[in-house]
C-alpha cells in the first residue's frame, strides 16, 4: 500500500496535477485567434495571433519505461497468450483500436466480446485522478467521494459555453481513466484489464506474476527493483504496471502534438476556408458549442489544448442493442454509478455520465461513445444536432408507437441528461443549430487534429 501511495503521488507530480492545468484556460484566446482581423488575414488561413506552445520534452526513455514499452507490446501477460496492450491500443491509430469492431474481443480464447469500446491511450499525460472538484490539496488521505458527492447533490449543474469561463469552479465529476473514471493512474489502468474475463482474462495476480517470473523480463525486474521482487507477486505485478504507465508518460508517441492544428496555433500552417469555418462553428457557443467540453485553446501558460475538459456528461446516447450485455433489457451501463465502478453506486445524480474523451486523432477511431452507438463522425454530429429538436430521428419507438427518449438510461435517472448546454438547449420542432455545411465543416476541422501532419506555410 505504501508503494502504491508513492506511485500515486509520483503520478500526480508527473502529470502536474493541479488538475486545472487543462481546464483553467485563457478563454479569450480562441475568440482572438478565430476572429477575422481583416479580410486578408482571414483569407490567408494563418493564425493572426500565433503563440509558442509548451510541448513535452522528448528525452530517452528511462530503464523502467523501456521495460514498460516491451511489456506493452508483448502478449505474454494475457490469458490467451495472444493479446497485448497494443492489440486494443495501436500506435498507428493514435492508440485507438486498429479496427472497426464495436467492442474488442478478448478472454482466454479471444472470443469474448468486450463491455465497452476502448478509449485512446494518447494524451493522458495531463489527465488528473478522478475527483469531484474543485481540486483539493495534495495529501495522503483519499477523499471521501461519497461524502463530497452527497454534499453537492442539490447543486445545479454549471452551463458549459464555448469561450466563456465559468463564474466559479463547479463541483463536478472530473478526471480519472476509463469511461467511468474508476482508475486514478496509468498504473491502475494497465492493471484492471489483466483480470477482466473479457479482456486479458487472467484468473489472479499470482497467475500474472508467474508469467513474469518465467519470462525474459525476470532479470530486468531484479536489476530495477531488487532480487526479492520475484518472491512478491503483488509487488511484482504492481511494478510491471507502473513500468507500462511510465512508458505512456515518457514516450513522445503518446502525446506528439504534430497535428495541423498545433502547427496553425504556432503560425506554421494555413487552415483551408472549410477548416476555418469548421473551427468557428466548433467554438461558436450558439451553434456547435463543441469547445464547451472539448477545450480548443491553449492554457494560460502555453500548454497545448487536449480537446477535453476531463469532465463527465450524460448525453442520452441511444441504446446499442448489438452489445452482448444489452441483450438483457434490464441491464444498463450507467457510467460513474455502475456497474463496473462500485464506489459511487448510490450517488444517482451521476448515473448515465461518462468521461468526455479527447478529440485528438478522433479521425482514427471507428467507434464512438461509451456504447459504440455510432461508427462515423457524421452520425455523431447528427446526434448532437437532432437529439433535442427531432428526437424521432435519434430514438426508436416502442410497440405502441411511443418514442423511447433516452432509451439507454432508466427513466428515474433521465433528469441527469444534459438539456441546458448548446446544442441541447433547443426544443422539439426548433430548427437544428447546425446546417449540413456546418456539420461538414466541423468534420473537416476535426481532420486537422490528426497527428503526423506537416503543413508549413
Amino acid at each position: 500500500m505504501q508503494a502504491q501511495r508513492k506511485h500515486f503521488r509520483l503520478f500526480k507530480v508527473l502529470l502536474g496535477v493541479a488538475c486545472a492545468c487543462s481546464c483553467l484556460t485563457s478563454y479569450a484566446f480562441i475568440n482572438q485567434a478565430t476572429k477575422p482581423q481583416s479580410d486578408a488575414a482571414d483569407n490567408s488561413g494563418i493564425n493572426p495571433h500565433p503563440i509558442h506552445l509548451k510541448l513535452p520534452q522528448a528525452n530517452p526513455l528511462s530503464a523502467v519505461a523501456q521495460l514498460g514499452k516491451s511489456l506493452f507490446f508483448d502478449p505474454v501477460l494475457s490469458g490467451s497468450g495472444r493479446q497485448s496492450c497494443s492489440s486494443c491500443h495501436s500506435p498507428a491509430y493514435g492508440y485507438n483500436p486498429p479496427n472497426a469492431l464495436t467492442v474488442q474481443k478478448g478472454g482466454k480464447d479471444l472470443h469474448q466480446a468486450g463491455y465497452r469500446p476502448p478509449l485512446s491511450l494518447a494524451y493522458l499525460y495531463r489527465q488528473p485522478p478522478f475527483s469531484i472538484g474543485p481540486d483539493a490539496a495534495d495529501n495522503d488521505v483519499a477523499p471521501d467521494l461519497n461524502a463530497i458527492a452527497a454534499s453537492v447533490r442539490g447543486d445545479s449543474r454549471a452551463t458549459k459555453q464555448a469561450g466563456v469561463a465559468p463564474a466559479a469552479p463547479a463541483m463536478v465529476a472530473q478526471g480519472g481513466l476509463f469511461w467511468d473514471g474508476r482508475a486514478d493512474s496509468l498504473q491502475r489502468q494497465a492493471y484492471l484489464p489483466l483480470l477482466n474475463p473479457v479482456e486479458m482474462a487472467n484468473s489472479s495476480v499470482d497467475e500474472v506474476a508467474h508469467k513474469l517470473v518465467n519470462s525474459r523480463y525476470r532479470q530486468s525486474f531484479t536489476l530495477l527493483f531488487g532480487p526479492g521482487i520475484v518472491n512478491d507477486p503483488q509487488q511484482l505485478v504492481s511494478e510491471a504496471m507502473f513500468a507500462i504507465g511510465r512508458f505512456q508518460i515518457e514516450d513522445p508517441s503518446f502525446h506528439p502534438f504534430t497535428s495541423k492544428y498545433d502547427a496553425w496555433l504556432q503560425g506554421q500552417a494555413r487552415l483551408t476556408p472549410a477548416e476555418l469555418r469548421g473551427l468557428r462553428v466548433f467554438n461558436d457557443p450558439k451553434k456547435g458549442n463543441c469547445a464547451g467540453c472539448h477545450l480548443s485553446q491553449p492554457s494560460r501558460d502555453g500548454l497545448p489544448p487536449l480537446f477535453t475538459d476531463t469532465q463527465y456528461e450524460a448525453l442520452g446516447v441511444p441504446r446499442n442493442n448489438t452489445l452482448v450485455l444489452n441483450r438483457d433489457a434490464h441491464y444498463y451501463d450507467l457510467g460513474i454509478c455502475g456497474p463496473f465502478r462500485k464506489d459511487l453506486a448510490h450517488q444517482t445524480q451521476y448515473c448515465g455520465m461518462f468521461l468526455t474523451p479527447t478529440l485528438r486523432n478522433v479521425d482514427k477511431r471507428a467507434v464512438f461513445f461509451h456504447n459504440g452507438a455510432y461508427h462515423t463522425l457524421k452520425q455523431v454530429m447528427d446526434f448532437y444536432n437532432l437529439r433535442s429538436v427531432a428526437p424521432e430521428k435519434i430514438y426508436p419507438h416502442d410497440a405502441n408507437g411511443k418514442l423511447e427518449l433516452y432509451n439507454d438510461i432508466p427513466a428515474v435517472y433521465q433528469s441527469n441528461v444534459d438539456t441546458t448546454d448548446a446544442p441541447f438547449d433547443r426544443h422539439v420542432g426548433d430548427p437544428p443549430p447546425l446546417t449540413a455545411q456546418d456539420i461538414q465543416d466541423i468534420i473537416t476541422f476535426l481532420h486537422t487534429l490528426d497527428d503526423g501532419q506537416r503543413h508549413l506555410k
